[in-house]
């Protein structure tokens, strides 16, 4: 509802990962590289975490744009599938077409499908979201699923995607197998003082600012920074306040205190944050 009061195509700051205005910290840059790493030279298992709100779905987003046509993806939203159920749900995003009912014809169907892709040069990377909820019998169907492999190279690439919950719980005995199998690992950590700085510079920009747009003075960016922790989805949320806070006060600067009143907002106004 602000948008046109601040020369705004769109909301800059939408809490959806959309990758559009993905911006690509050095860190995430390096998330990136690593993921693209994997998959190019085919190390089976990658590993990505990160805390709540730091940008891993919308990373992977991204990643599917940078991918080559000869690709193959299938992303996994839904962790808290059977076994059944996730096999059926990689033929499907795969666009493997099969009535298989059972475990071994699924994996059949998926078999035969990696090896035609291996033929004309194709690869293929199934991206699991939320994998820190995988129960460990899922888990290990997932590291059975790299033994699809011919005998030089794996034929399907699995990144799993999670919370730091998810280092935990590969270090899980039972699991061992599996955590021996990632070769590709990298933590994503939340933005300094400087890259929340840029981070809401290159939202707005994005939404298209281009200057003209709503400022923020030094200060607001410090309480930002400060209440976020440089937690991107924080970042959004609390910023998103405070734009809409200026519009109702006709007032195209956010200040300190409209970050201030964002965060009573968010918090409850008895919450005070200094």
């Amino acid at each position: 509802m602000y948008e046109s009061f601040y020369s705004l195509n769109r909301k800059p700051f939408s809490v959806t990962s959309n990758p559009h205005f993905l911006y690509l910290s050095p860190l995430h840059k390096e998330a990136l590289a690593h993921m693209l790493y994997g998959i190019q030279e085919r190390v089976g298992f990658i590993e990505i975490t990160g805390e709540v709100g730091t940008g891993k779905t919308t990373l992977c987003r991204a990643l599917l744009n940078e991918l080559a046509t000869t690709v193959k993806t299938a992303f996994i939203f839904n962790s808290n599938l059977s076994e059944i159920q996730l096999l059926q749900t990689i033929l499907k995003d795969l666009g493997i077409p099969s009535g298989a009912k059972s475990k071994g014809a699924l994996f059949q169907a998926l078999n035969q499908f990696l090896l035609e892709q291996m033929r004309v040069g194709g690869n293929v990377v199934v991206i699991i979201d939320e994998a820190q909820n995988l129960s460990n019998k899922l888990l290990e169907q997932i590291r059975m699923l790299s033994n699809l492999e011919s005998e030089n190279e794996k034929l399907l690439q699995i990144i799993l995607v999670g919370q730091p919950e998810l280092r935990e719980k590969l270090k899980d005995p039972a699991l061992r197998q599996l955590r021996q199998r990632i070769v590709v690992r990298y933590h994503i950590e939340a933005l300094d003082r400087l890259e929340v700085s840029r981070y809401i510079g290159h939202r707005l920009d994005i939404a298209g600012a281009n200057g003209k747009g709503p400022n923020f003075e030094e200060n607001a960016i410090e309480k930002v920074y400060r209440y976020s922790a440089g937690i991107p989805r924080l970042i959004n949320i609390l910023c998103d306040k405070a734009l809409l806070n200026g519009f109702v006060q006709e007032s195209r600067r956010i200040t300190e205190n409209n970050i201030q009143q964002a965060i009573h907002e968010i918090e409850g106004n008895n919450h005070e944050y200094n």
